[in-house]
């Protein structure tokens, strides 16, 4: 499957190649309402050191689950190191953002409840 495409209901099994899914950046993203109506979206993120979005929110949950990796994490006004093996679980509506505070490629799976993605950018 080459590209975005939209895929109409979802009554079989749909195998994707996760290279042929939207890049943006430093990322695959995986947007639920665009195969099948699927109840969630992702983004692969694959990130060098220093990089990460810049402060955001969104309405609904968001679930960090780092495979490689570290990262610095900031929470409204807090700031938390995580490492690879850890989940990172950030409430609705909370303003958020990350680095990739390590010396090697961070490798997440940024997980968001919802079929496609809402978000606010809080830096200009």
């Amino acid at each position: 499957m080459g590209g975005k495409r939209k895929v109409d209901g979802m009554d079989e099994l749909l195998v994707i190649d996760q290279n042929s899914l939207p890049l943006g950046g430093n990322s695959h993203e995986f947007e639920g309402d665009d195969f099948g109506n699927a109840g969630v979206s992702f983004i692969l993120v694959d990130a060098p050191p220093g990089a990460g979005p810049s402060l955001h929110r969104h309405p609904y949950a968001e679930v960090f689950v780092v495979q490689e990796g570290r990262a610095t994490f900031i929470l409204d006004d807090q700031e938390q190191e995580v490492t690879a093996g850890q989940v990172v679980v950030v409430p609705a509506g909370r303003a958020h953002r990350f680095v990739n505070s390590g010396d090697e490629p961070l490798r997440q799976i940024d997980i968001h409840a919802n079929s496609h993605f809402v978000t606010e950018w809080l830096d200009s």
